[in-house]
């Protein structure tokens, strides 16, 4: 009997699998393996949700951890945190600024679990997870086995991991250990962040984080109220001699450098500049505030959701002659991406 996935996606998307298996402990889902005659390749590894665009029914079995440990460990300055894949990711952060840690403070409010965060290695304001990230812990769905991943064997990308390639589907992540500091350690790089060093005297950590939940407030809508993914698209990344050849059509376009040959592009604001901020098709639509957000009015389905971002996709590419990757993992029946 199919399993309804509505609830397990922030789109809030109708859609459903073959069978959803929620587990408390990583021996919880090593016995269930072991009396499987279920191919590894059937199943489906879901975190939040947050960060999903599914299709109408997925033929698969979807596995979610639901281990809510967190545990610290300090070390002089630094101090280690284990957290279970199923913890959800701001309540993390908010829970080690709690304990007076630093470290997390950028990336609050990034919807979605423990689990997903380095497969996706998830970033925001001026830090990435893989700048905290030690190790995870994860079971190979395969042999049922218990696998420790260190930093370099993540192979950490933008928004990207070995979990997203080689080993997509392989394994499921039961904990993640990541290094925070006693000391604030402030990344305020960052334009809003950094007028909190002339706004706010003695700076904490938490006056970091409050100021990044007003921010992702102002320009990201609660999913619990509007349907969405957060950033649909990724920023592209392209060529300085790319970049400055836009410039010279676009004087205003919005770009950070990466390095000495590569500039990240801001994907909203390619979008917007296409004039789709606010774009609907039947209740499909991008967000009026935030043009990297593709939205459910309430019964979009996957498809159409998917549409819309393959028009945004191919606008862009037409005004600008760059291809936007989505960020959202799609998962059905789709040759769109």
């Amino acid at each position: 009997m199919a399993q309804s996935l509505t609830a397990y996606n922030t789109f809030g998307i109708e859609a459903s699998c073959d069978q959803l298996f929620r587990f408390q402990s990583e021996r919880e889902i090593q016995d269930w393996l072991a009396g499987l005659t279920i191919a590894a390749d059937k199943f489906f590894v879901l975190g939040g949700g947050s960060n999903l665009l599914l299709l109408d029914h997925v033929p698969l079995t979807f596995l979610q951890a639901n281990i809510q440990q967190i545990s610290y460990l300090e070390s002089g300055d630094e101090v280690t945190v284990t957290a279970g894949a199923g913890v959800n990711w701001h309540q993390l952060v908010l829970d080690s600024l709690d304990k007076g840690y630093s470290g997390l403070e950028n990336l609050s409010l990034i919807p979605g679990n423990v689990g997903a965060a380095p497969i996706q290695n998830i970033g925001a304001y001026g830090v990435e997870l893989e700048q905290r990230f030690i190790s995870l812990s994860a079971v190979d769905l395969y042999s049922g086995e218990r696998r420790v991943f260190s930093h370099e064997e993540c192979q950490f990308g933008y928004r990207d991991s070995i979990f997203k390639g080689e080993l997509r589907g392989r394994y499921i992540i039961t904990e993640v250990t990541l290094r925070l500091y006693k000391k604030p350690q402030l990344v305020l790089t960052y334009g809003p962040l950094k007028n909190l060093l002339e706004t706010t005297e003695n700076l904490t950590a938490k006056d970091v984080s409050d100021e990044v939940i007003k921010i992702r407030q102002s320009k990201l809508p609660d999913p619990n109220k509007l349907g969405n993914a957060g950033s649909f698209f990724k920023n592209p990344v392209v060529t300085i001699e790319q970049y400055q050849e836009l410039k010279t059509g676009f004087p205003n376009i919005v770009a950070y450098q990466v390095n000495d040959s590569y500039m990240k592009l801001a994907a909203g604001w390619l979008i917007d500049q296409c004039g789709l901020k606010g774009y609907r098709h039947g209740d499909a639509g991008v967000h009026q505030q935030q043009a990297l957000v593709m939205v459910n009015h309430g019964n979009a389905s996957g498809n159409d959701i998917l549409t819309l971002a393959g028009h945004v996709r191919d606008t862009v590419l037409s005004k600008f002659g760059v291809r936007l990757e989505p960020e959202v993992w799609i998962i059905g029946q789709q040759d769109v991406f």
